[in-house]
């Protein structure tokens, strides 16, 4: 133990001994020398001198020694701050304070010099009692044991303990990079990483997807974290592609990471929602194929000619990414039209190879609906309990002129005197109604009514026998039902 009672002797002409209690000794051994002479006046001098050291620096020193007054408190600091000692004393009178860095021997300061060559040190003190070490911008060297000693006899000392702690650092030599390996294939990524105390890593994964560790027997476990500083993943799938993060902390703020992409390699595959699809003609139809590919694809479509579509105004062809190998094709097409028929396939091609499929594109028939001659507008839309009506609203001109023969035949009756028969051939759904003016057919324009016996009436001056204008007849209800049919 290197104590300040050694130094000081060693010393006792430097400044660490000046002080007022030498100069009494001097003046005395002035006075001795001229009156003893020079020969016996240097003896007397120099055994005055040793006296003068020996004794207590002051006549208090007997009465009160110097005393700790507090412990020194243990430091802990961050590489690159500063730290400061504080040592307390109390009746310290002419004694001395000084510094030693223990575990080292090496004395940093005496009082207020600085011993050591450090130019990071430095002492300062506030009073007699209260004595300052500084250590700036300390290093990871200067970590240990600092001892405050007085130069009492014995000497006492006190000491505190200085730690200087280091945040983590990944050790970029000694870790992983961006790696590639193919599906099926194991990657081994390490992280190395430096500080005080000693850090421990962490890996997770960036998408916060769980981690796939398959031991060599077998078992496949999925973690969220994985602790160490080799992460091993065997028989790896594209789903475990994708950037790990490697994470070194030590309770030191700051933690540090890395991030390493993994990039599982693998021929393209692509799957087909619907390889038939089928529109009706002037509506916009949608084709999709979905890709997984990796390293990404080269991804186009291309009609049975041969022809490359791309994006126009026909066209619309769109390449929408959902993951990081995955890619979904859209391909619309615009005012679909009967020439659009036919095979539309999706490629995709990358380093690992190149693969299609096909989807036939047809017409189905629309919903269409022929309008009314004279109607400039579609018909107002019908309810579904309308479906019932329908037959009934549409189909009922028919019978409405059947309901207008059978009335007027009904009225002419009587006029022919006993009609022959032709009363046996009148309808069986036809009943005896009043005698009413016969009403013009609809839509005919005629003013002619037909007579009882279902003939149309004979022109002034006819001479036409009954029997010779029936076959006529029947063509001409037959034509005039066809028509009042085509009109409603």
């Amino acid at each position: 133990m290197v104590t300040m009672a050694g130094i000081g002797h060693s010393v006792s002409h430097g400044p660490f001994f000046k002080g007022s209690h030498h100069q009494p000794a001097k003046q005395h051994s002035r006075i001795l020398c001229r009156r003893l002479g020079p020969s016996r006046g240097a003896t007397i001098v120099i055994t005055a001198t040793l006296l003068a050291l020996l004794m207590p620096p002051n006549n208090l020193g007997a009465a009160f020694q110097p005393e700790f007054a507090e412990p020194i408190v243990n430091l802990t600091v961050p590489v690159g701050r500063d730290a400061t000692f504080t040592c307390v004393v109390s009746h310290l009178g002419g004694y001395r304070v000084g510094w030693v860095k223990a575990d080292t021997k090496a004395i940093q300061a005496i009082h207020d010099h600085v011993i050591t060559h450090n130019p990071r040190v430095s002492v300062s003190h506030n009073d007699q009692s209260t004595w300052n070490l500084h250590v700036r911008s300390v290093q990871e060297e200067d970590r240990g044991l600092y001892m405050c000693q007085i130069n009492t006899d014995p000497m006492k000392s006190q000491m505190g303990h200085l730690d200087v702690v280091v945040p983590p650092d990944i050790i970029n030599e000694e870790t992983s990079g961006d790696v590639m390996v193919p599906e099926g294939g194991t990657v081994k990524l390490t992280c190395r990483a430096r500080g005080y105390p000693v850090p421990h890593v962490l890996w997770r994964r960036e998408d916060n997807a769980d981690i796939v560790i398959r031991e060599p027997s077998g078992v496949k476990t999925k973690v969220s974290t994985y602790q160490g500083e080799v992460l091993r993943l065997a028989k790896i799938t594209r789903s475990e592609m994708g950037a790990y993060l490697c994470i070194a902390s030590n309770g030191i703020p700051p933690s540090v990471s890395k991030r390493i992409m993994v990039n599982v390699h693998f021929h393209p595959v692509i799957q087909v929602p619907n390889q038939l699809v089928g529109a009706p003609l002037a509506t916009d139809v949608t084709l999709e194929c979905y890709v997984e590919a990796s390293p990404k694809s080269i991804n186009y479509w291309v009609r049975e000619t041969g022809e490359m579509v791309i994006s126009s105004d026909k066209y619309d062809v769109q390449g929408v990414s959902r993951s990081m190998f995955e890619v979904r094709m859209v391909l619309v097409v615009r005012d679909f039209q009967r020439q659009d028929v036919g095979s539309y396939r999706c490629i995709a091609k990358n380093s690992l190879g190149e693969v299609e499929s096909n989807i036939r594109l047809y017409e189905i028939p629309g919903p269409t609906r022929r309008p009314s001659p004279g109607r400039l507008y579609p018909p107002p839309p019908r309810e579904e309990d309308d479906d019932e009506d329908y037959s009934e609203q549409y189909g009922s001109a028919e019978q409405e002129v059947e309901e207008e023969l059978s009335n007027t035949v009904a009225e002419r009756a009587p006029s022919r005197g006993g009609g022959g028969g032709i009363q046996g051939r009148q309808s069986a759904h036809q009943t005896p109604q009043q005698h009413t003016p016969a009403t013009p057919s609809r839509g005919s324009g005629s003013k002619h009514s037909l007579s009882a016996d279902g003939q149309l009436p004979s022109p002034p001056h006819s001479s036409a026998a009954p029997g010779a204008v029936a076959p006529s007849l029947t063509i001409l209800l037959l034509l005039f039902r066809v028509w009042v049919c085509h009109v409603l």
